[in-house]
């Protein structure tokens, strides 16, 4: 990930109150008192986050490595862990734009054309990444993500969260990432069915 790519773009991914999520998260995976041994290795030590107040997308990716360094596990599990965490809060967050019928595999599919579009249209230095999704199934959608921030990883992250809301199991199989190479990551998501309990003999 390009860490100056980002403190030059106005745009921001994360609200304000993501990176206060990120100290809750960092102090529940380390213990309390962790928060300064992140923002150290983030070689951020000054700095004092409010959800009054606008922050760069380096910042926040800085602080989500170093929680990556601290805990010695790879970036990329950090990122979905984090989207799990955070999950909650989204739903709280946007949940009225979201129909009552509507389950996890539902969400992913309309996430542009309901959150990300409004929260663009409330907050002109928003920048949610720009998202195209194909129904496969009523089980199954494809999902397509260019964002240059290559955070792909949030993304399931925050869909295996969603799953957690609705009492749901997905799995996320990446057909292409640009981890990888690609120009663009693909992800299928898809429900897991509940197995059918068979009926004994009457």
């Amino acid at each position: 990930m390009d860490e100056c790519a980002l403190c030059n773009r106005r745009e921001h991914i994360f609200a304000r109150d993501d990176l206060l999520r990120v100290t809750e998260y960092a102090e529940g995976k380390l213990g309390p008192g962790a928060w300064n041994a992140v923002l150290k290795r983030a070689r951020l030590e000054q700095s004092v986050y409010l959800p009054i107040q606008e922050y760069p997308d380096c910042e926040a990716s800085a602080l989500i490595a170093a929680v990556s360094a601290v805990t010695r596990r790879n970036l990329s599990v950090v990122l979905e862990d984090f989207g799990e965490f955070i999950a909650p809060a989204l739903i709280k967050l946007h949940g009225h734009l979201l129909l009552p019928e509507w389950k996890t595999i539902d969400v992913i599919d309309h996430t542009e054309g309901t959150i990300h579009s409004v929260v663009r249209m409330k907050d002109s230095a928003a920048d949610p990444p720009h998202l195209t999704t194909k129904r496969l199934g009523p089980d199954e959608v494809l999902l397509v993500y260019t964002s240059p921030r290559k955070m792909c990883a949030l993304a399931v992250g925050i869909s295996r969260g969603l799953a957690k809301h609705f009492e749901e199991t997905i799995v996320a199989n990446h057909r292409m990432c640009m981890h990888r190479g690609a120009p663009r990551c693909e992800i299928i998501f898809r429900k897991m069915r509940e197995p059918r309990v068979a009926k004994g003999p009457q």
